[in-house]
């Protein structure tokens, strides 16, 4: 039998030359070059052939023996294993193949290929949501991951509601800072505020239950709702949030209302008390969960920060969520829930089964970092360097886009939004971004066809240059847009 050629394989220096060997002998078999019963080179022989170790190449026949693709027979040599199925559908892709004749995805799957769906971008200034990466106290982090990283009892299995200390330490800060009703047994502990939102929507949500958000409002919030088949009902938003005669005017019920009392996302405003009591009155009344995000609560200027929905009657239809993206950053991927009682064992039983824990080395770090005040510093901290933001970015905003642009400044948050009638806000975004600038369309927090052209800027992941530089691009993106 004439033994096959092999001189075409050729070898890249700065790669493995077994792993190249293996893969391409692979290739081979799987293309049919290599058909069921071919003899193989001796080991020698193909060495010189290709110019490598003859150990390399007794290598890549053994492991070629343990995959099953070959045979060796004492005195006779190797062979293509005999019983491997001819199957071109198998062979690996190379450049420019497609995929064809796969097997469908999941209805699930496919209706969300419908949805509009933007997942997070690079951080890049003004991109909203980003704290100031560079002012958090990394030494002290690093601390406490030293402090923890050896513990071999994070290193196993701790339970699907959350580390106990540190569901101790977010309920003592969240009744003393934000007024809540609640207790450690209260909390579940999520992978950040998107897998809190999924777990709402799991255990509350049947398919084709009506959501009731806010328009303008939260994107993330509504990707998690449409992907349990929920229909979303907006709900108009004026200067200080959704009003209730809004609620009441609107015909469907619903089983879930989603919402950011304390300050509304994007616009900013702030829901009064008297607007809130209402509300609880009329949750309790028609029988509606409302999830209270209260995303960034921490961050008022002009006074001090508005006690949650939650806290404000001693039993309520809310759901509390909370994370740590704003607060510490975003890539702790750490959240949280606060929960009715009732509801808790539902909350960690459908995490457990979608998920899992959470990762328990950060949830103990975090744990110290509140415990011994560091969370509370930082904060203070971040408030004041955020307001000094907030007031060079809005005063800029102010008098450098007269007339261009209309600035909604609410004096909290990360972000401030900026109205530009009659400019394409989508367009505009893409120009702004090309010139190193992170932002979002205004336009796109819209569920209905009546929205407001404008741009949602994060100005906490900025510097004064940066902010000087991106208004005066603005300035001018906006004068060529409105000539």
């Amino acid at each position: 039998m004439e033994l096959p050629s092999l001189d075409d394989i050729t070898f890249d220096a700065n790669a493995s030359l077994q792993a190249q060997l293996h893969a391409q002998i692979v290739q081979r078999i799987y293309s049919g070059r290599l058909p069921p019963g071919t003899k193989l080179p001796a080991s020698r022989r193909l060495s010189l052939q290709l110019g490598v170790s003859r150990n390399t190449v007794l290598l890549v026949i053994e492991q070629l023996k343990a995959e099953g693709f070959v045979e060796s027979h004492s005195g006779r040599g190797v062979y293509i294993e005999k019983t491997l199925p001819v199957q071109r559908s198998a062979m690996p892709l190379s450049a420019g193949d497609r995929l064809l004749n796969l097997p469908e995805l999941s209805a699930f799957a496919q209706s969300l290929s419908q949805l509009s769906f933007r997942g997070h971008e690079a951080s890049l200034p003004f991109t909203p949501g980003i704290p100031d990466l560079k002012a958090f106290p990394t030494k002290v982090w690093a601390r406490l991951l030293r402090r923890h990283q050896d513990r071999t009892v994070l290193m196993g299995f701790d339970g699907d509601q959350g580390y106990a200390p540190l569901r101790e330490a977010l309920a003592q800060y969240l009744s003393l800072s934000r007024g809540l009703r609640c207790d450690a047994s209260q909390i579940v502990i999520t992978q950040g505020g998107q897998q809190a939102l999924s777990l709402c929507a799991q255990v509350l949500l049947n398919p084709g239950d009506s959501v009731l958000v806010e328009n303008p409002g939260y994107r993330g919030a509504e990707q998690a709702f449409q992907a349990h088949q929920a229909k979303l009902l907006g709900v108009p938003v004026g200067d200080r949030g959704v009003t209730v005669q809004a609620l009441m005017d609107m015909p469907a019920s619903a089983r879930i209302m989603y919402l950011t009392p304390t300050h509304q996302y994007p616009m900013g405003g702030i829901m009064p008390a008297a607007e809130r009591l209402k509300l609880l009155n009329w949750a309790a009344r028609e029988q509606v969960w409302l999830i209270e995000d209260d995303y960034d609560s921490e961050f008022h200027y002009m006074s001090k920060p508005i006690a949650a929905l939650q806290g404000m009657a001693v039993q309520t239809p809310v759901i509390y969520l909370g994370s740590f993206s704003k607060t510490l950053f975003p890539a702790l991927r750490l959240g949280y829930l606060v929960v009715p009682k009732p509801l808790v064992a539902s909350f960690a039983q459908v995490k457990g089964f979608m998920s899992g824990e959470t990762a328990l080395l950060h949830q103990a770090v975090v744990a110290d970092f509140i415990v011994e005040g560091h969370f509370v510093r930082h904060l203070r901290r971040m408030r004041v360097l955020y307001q000094q933001k907030w007031q060079h970015f809005s005063g800029l905003l102010t008098s450098e886009l007269s007339g261009l642009a209309i600035p909604v400044a609410e004096s909290a948050g990360m972000h401030l939004v900026i109205e530009t009638p009659g400019v394409d806000d989508e367009e505009l975004a893409v120009a702004f971004h090309a010139s190193g600038y992170g932002c979002s369309a205004l336009s796109s927090y819209y569920l209905d066809d009546v929205k407001r052209s404008g741009l949602v800027l994060g100005f906490a992941y900025t510097t004064q240059a940066q902010r000087v530089d991106a208004v005066e691009r603005l300035r001018e993106l906006l004068i060529e847009r409105l000539k």
